[in-house]
């Protein structure tokens, strides 16, 4: 007897089409930036007023957004009278779009200055960013080293630059999304980020890194790397 879910369809890239679609709309997309940008939910007039449109053209792109993943709702009777009031906010795996609330680079450079008051040796921090290197590449050794590794530090958003020759692969970094704290602090983020690549590359195997560049090197962010 066949297995019934043996030639079953992934249904992933069709919700992600839906989410693209639901994007693509204008009005749709400025509404899911206010939701992203905000550090708490927010209401139909919440929105509405903020954008200058009327409740009743937020509303079913709301309801639009919730229904394909994008948004979670939750009632909020508190302080208002009669019926309880809808509160949009994104859904824990909905993309941020590259924008987080405004509470998270705050928390990202006191826990940076934190760090470098401790003064942790170079590896010491490497380690730690390995173990986070080494969770993401489970799962990735279906596609070779370079091109998984390359796929991560994209999800990431470090938008990364191939160039491969006789001696090897180098991955130039073209934008860091840690942008500021590793400016202030690159002896912490940037051999975070060091441990990461190292990490991941360990786990998937395939390759090794060869050499690191952060932003104190005169050559700064890329990591060099040979065959495994």
């Amino acid at each position: 007897m066949a297995d019934p879910h043996e030639h079953a369809a992934d249904p992933a890239p069709q919700a992600r089409l839906e989410v693209l679609k639901t994007l693509g709309d204008n009005t749709r997309y400025a509404i899911y930036l206010e939701l992203v940008r905000s550090p708490v939910p927010l209401s139909t007039a919440d929105v509405a007023e903020t954008l200058g449109l009327h409740p009743n053209t937020v509303r079913p792109h709301l309801e639009r957004m919730r229904e394909v993943g994008l948004l979670e709702v939750r009632a909020d009777a508190r302080g208002v009278v009669g019926r309880p009031q809808h509160r949009y906010f994104p859904a824990p795996d909905a993309p941020s779009l590259g924008l987080e609330p405004p509470a998270y680079p705050v928390l990202a450079s006191l826990l940076a200055d934190v760090a470098a008051a401790a003064r942790p040796g170079e590896d010491e921090v490497a380690a730690a960013g390995a173990s986070f290197g080494r969770s993401t590449a489970h799962g990735t050794r279906r596609l070779p080293c370079v091109e998984a590794l390359t796929a991560e530090l994209a999800r990431l958003g470090f938008d990364p630059a191939v160039a491969t020759d006789a001696e090897g692969t180098t991955i130039a970094f073209t934008h860091c999304p840690f942008g500021e704290v590793a400016q202030a602090h690159p002896e912490v983020v940037c051999h975070l980020h060091r441990g990461m690549v190292e990490g991941f590359v360990e786990e998937h195997g395939g390759g090794r890194v060869v050499r690191f560049r952060t932003l104190v090197d005169r050559d700064p962010c890329r990591v060099e790397l040979a065959a495994g």
